[in-house]
Formats: C-alpha cells, structure tokens, sequence
C-alpha cells in the first residue's frame, strides 16, 4: 500500500515547479520549491520536527511535555502539528503583527496562544521572545523550541531541502534565493550546496529594504517572517545563531510593494498561492534570472501559503490603505 507510517513522514520532498509566466524574457529559467504542501502549510514543517527530534533525543522534552516558543506563526503551526501527532501541549509567544489566519490556525489544533505587542524593544518584557522564555520558566515540563539558535533549524534544511533540490535539478542549479527570517532555511540549505557543486553555486538572500540583514535601517516593514527588524530602542541588536551570514553571496533588497503585488501576480500568473514573503523572494529571483543565462538555473524557495494572508495580502483593501495596490485593469 502507497501509505505512510504516521503524518510526520510526509513533511519534506516538496515539489519544485517552473515558472512560465511571470519570467518574462528571463533567459534563465526559474523554478519554485513549493514548501506551502508540507502537512502543516509552510518551510517550517521541517524544522518543527527537526527540533522536537532533536530535544526528545537530549531528554529536553518528555512525555506530557510542552512545547513553548516565540514565533510569527508557520513555526508554531508547524509544532502544534507534531505536539498533536506525539501528545504533548503547545504555548506560543506571537506578535500581533501576525495575520489573523495564523492565530485562527494555532488555536484550531489546540495550541494556547498569547498575543505580544510587536513594536516594543527586544529587552523589554513583553516582547515575543521574552514571554516565551518567562512562560519555559514557568511552565513544569516545558521545553523552549528556540528557532532562533537551535542548531536543529538549519541541520534540517542542510539534511532535508538541500539534497532535494540538488537531486531534483541533477546538480544543474547555479542560484538558490531565499529569504531570511531566523536564517535556518538559507543557511542549512545553502551550505549542502556550496558543498555539493564545489562552490558553484551562488546563494542570494532576498530581504526587505529596511531590514538589518542587507544593510538597512531596521525599520518596520509589512511583509511577515521575513528579514530583521530592529526597535529604535533596542540595547543590542542580536542576530539568530541559526544564520550563518558568511552563506549568503549577495543579496535583493525588494521594497513591500515589489513583495507583495508579486505575491499576488503568482497567484493570478501562475496558479501559485503563497504568502508575502514568497514574494520578496521570487521578485528576487526574477531580478537574478533576468542577468543570466539560458544556461543558469534559478531555484527560489516559497515558504508558505496565500490563505495565510487572506485578509491582508491578497485583500484590496488592506492593500489600499497601504497606499500599495497595484492600477486597476480595465476589464
């Protein structure tokens, strides 16, 4: 029987899909690693299990555990999705930047959610991070995913998403793009890469205009789970130990509008529904592809999906007041 063991074995092996429509006259060709059919909807399936793994392996997460962690949303769907399948319970940190789908979807598989303020410095006491770590405190039996430095996260992708693509383009691929949220995606998968083409292989990183990572400001920005905001306030600006800059060759840095009217030109262009960031790396890669050859190829990773962002990507009007909807079409 065609059948699997449980539903953790289906997370990974994503399918990767070449763009027809939205490449224009790129002479390269682009293809999307579709990470949005991973069980729990994102890139982040992979990691969730690597770390949960990883901690039942150490002894850090025992039977009627709970699984605690800061996070934007597809990171803690993709833990309550494994907490549910193994038994144990899920608290999560989340900033109220985050849509309302990814909260809906938190609490449908039973996670306790609480809501923290995302414009408050990371010391402060509210801040994501620092609940979540109050409430791994507080909590008996709790175990702190800590995507941000586990070491879990990019081992996953160097075990996992690298080796795909790789088999997947018979080692043809010259250029992975990626966005950077805690780093784990492009680094893990990056550094199979590099190693796998002896060097060949270019990694560009696709960021925010704002975020610290390619040199901005750090100022705030309306594409979720990507790039690195830093609160004017801030003490100490500290970057995840999960991104391994030196990775990244080079980078894009896509504006929101860019982000996210190709978000929606995806869905509309190529039958592909996926969230904002997904934009900014594809905007991305559709800049690097124009500047190569027929002989490239580009492989850009879309981490999650559109019904994520029903209510503000792909909604005019949370768009129009962004003063970021793209001149209506007559007919």
């Amino acid at each position: 029987m065609d059948v699997y063991p449980s539903l953790t074995d289906v997370v990974g092996n994503t399918p990767l899909v070449r763009f027809n429509r939205v490449t224009g006259a790129a002479p390269a060709p682009v293809y999307g690693k579709l990470e949005y059919v991973n069980p729990g909807g994102s890139v982040k399936d992979r990691i969730a299990l690597s770390m949960v793994e990883g901690a039942e392996a150490a002894g850090l997460l025992r039977p009627g555990g709970t699984v605690v962690e800061g996070t934007s949303g597809n990171t803690g769907v993709g833990l309550a999705m494994v907490a549910a399948q193994r038994g144990y319970r899920c608290v999560f940190a989340i900033p109220d930047k985050s849509s309302a789908e990814k909260i809906a979807v938190l609490r449908a598989y039973g996670a306790e959610v609480v809501v923290c303020p995302g414009d408050v410095p990371r010391e402060h006491p509210a801040h994501v991070h620092s609940v979540a770590a109050r409430l791994a405190v507080e909590i008996p039996g709790a175990w702190l995913a800590d995507q941000y430095d586990n070491p879990a996260n990019p081992r996953a992708h160097y075990r996992g998403t690298g080796p795909e693509i790789w088999r997947q383009t018979d080692g043809r691929i010259t250029h992975l793009v990626a966005g950077i949220g805690t780093g784990g995606t492009i680094t893990g998968t990056g550094e199979y890469l590099k190693e796998a083409s002896g060097g060949r292989v270019t990694v560009v990183g696709a960021d925010p205009e704002a975020s610290v990572y390619s040199g901005g400001d750090g100022g705030p920005y309306h594409v979720e789970s990507i790039g690195h905001f830093r609160h004017p306030e801030t003490v100490e600006d500290t970057w995840p130990r999960s991104y391994h800059p030196e990775v990244v060759d080079r980078f894009e840095r896509i504006s929101d509008r860019d982000s996210l009217l190709t978000a929606r030109r995806l869905a509309r262009e190529e039958g592909l529904l996926v969230g904002g960031s997904a934009g900014t790396a594809v905007a991305a890669a559709l800049r690097v592809a124009a500047a190569l050859t027929p002989e490239d190829l580009v492989v850009v990773l879309l981490p999650d999906s559109g019904r994520n962002y029903l209510s503000k990507v792909f909604d005019d009007g949370w768009l129009g007041q962004l003063g970021l909807l793209e001149e209506e079409v007559p007919g």
